[in-house]
């Protein structure tokens, strides 16, 4: 783990961007997604194969870094979850805002992982 909780409560200090540590962080704050990262780490390591470049590799740790910012972070957990469930909603006015917010989370979270 690389760096000191840094955004109030949070439930581990934030992972160093390698498979390694990004799975031990998962294992901590999500261990019901291991099997989802596994499949999509094969996917990724396979296009990178395939198309003879580090960047399916790279997005992938990226996509899993965000993705355990949120789950370490239950400011931005407790937002996330409140937001995908309010996705469908009758009202469409709920519905956008939820879809927003939602952006929002993803956002504020990848700026978090890359610093």
């Amino acid at each position: 783990m690389s760096t000191l909780a840094d955004h109030g409560h949070e439930l581990i200090p934030r992972p160093e961007q390698n498979p390694e540590a990004l799975r031990a962080a998962l294992a901590t704050v999500a261990p019901g997604r291991l099997e989802e990262m596994q499949a999509t780490k094969d996917e990724a390591f396979a296009k990178a194969v395939e198309w003879q470049s580090l960047s399916p590799v790279q997005s992938w740790v990226l996509i899993w870094a965000r993705d355990i910012e949120i789950a370490r972070r239950p400011d931005l957990s407790a937002r996330f979850d409140h937001a995908q469930s309010k996705l469908e909603h009758e009202d469409p006015v709920t519905a956008q805002e939820a879809l927003r917010e939602l952006s929002t989370v993803l956002n504020d979270a990848m700026k978090a992982v890359r610093g």
